[in-house]
């Protein structure tokens, strides 16, 4: 969280008494108008940093307005993603916690191994973002019998009605292939189906760098920015004043 405020009473002695009872809300309006400048930074950083960040990341954050009485805003993670949201990790630097797919696995699945993470490998099919698409994953879930709602796994039934010719997805036992789920597609290979790794399985959570810079950059915004929003806002409260 980034928070931002002023005090208004070394500024209010160099002007005029009728200017004085505008600075409340012209400094509110100039709290909030920097903040959002401060979001908008961050999410700039946020197309330099990532490659093609979805809505969800550049979304993480908001506003939470000044009032007359506070004089402080801030810019913070949405209460709905703060407290799991790998942003944070991105930040901060360090290990992140499990994602939802990366616990199905370690609980549900029937595997010898550790599995702290689960990381994307050449073959998965990614979305336009660049990350691993909600079909393909939703398959190796059902076909692995590892979904949340255990009535969404794969049946015997469900298998052939959906015939041969659909992929099939599976976690090697001891033998040639590196621990992970791999996908065998129909045809070629002498007809034993072509072979492509989608997960890859860790017993260690990846270790993230700091790169995001938020909180230096966003000093950078509030020092640059302020002084110009407030000049304007206090124009605008004396335009409107009653």
């Amino acid at each position: 969280m980034f928070n931002l405020s002023f005090d208004p009473r070394d500024l209010e002695r160099g002007l005029l008494s009728v200017e004085r009872k505008q600075v409340p809300v012209a400094t509110m309006w100039a709290l909030n108008d920097t903040a959002k400048d401060v979001l908008e930074h961050m999410q700039s950083r946020m197309d330099v940093v990532f490659d093609r960040p979805t809505r969800f990341t550049k979304n993480a954050f908001h506003v939470w307005r000044a009032t007359k009485t506070t004089l402080s805003a801030s810019v913070q993670e949405r209460p709905s993603v703060g407290a799991r949201h790998y942003l944070k990790r991105q930040e901060t630097g360090g290990t992140r916690r499990q994602t939802g797919v990366e616990g199905l696995l370690s609980t549900r699945l029937s595997y010898d191994g550790l599995i702290a993470a689960a990381i994307p490998a050449s073959g998965a099919r990614l979305d336009r973002y660049g990350n691993w698409s909600r079909g393909e994953r939703n398959q190796v879930l059902s076909q692995l019998m590892a979904q949340r709602d255990r009535h969404t796994n794969e049946t015997d039934r469900s298998r052939t009605r959906r015939g041969s010719r659909r992929a099939r997805y599976f976690v090697p036992k001891n033998g040639g292939l590196s621990p992970g789920v791999w996908r065998r597609s129909q045809g070629g290979q002498s007809q034993g189906g072509q072979l492509a790794k989608v997960l890859t399985f860790t017993d260690a959570m990846p270790r993230y760098r700091e790169r995001l810079g938020f909180y230096d950059g966003a000093q950078e915004v509030f020092d640059a920015r302020f002084a110009q929003n407030f000049r304007a806002a206090l124009a605008k409260a004396m335009r409107t004043a009653r």
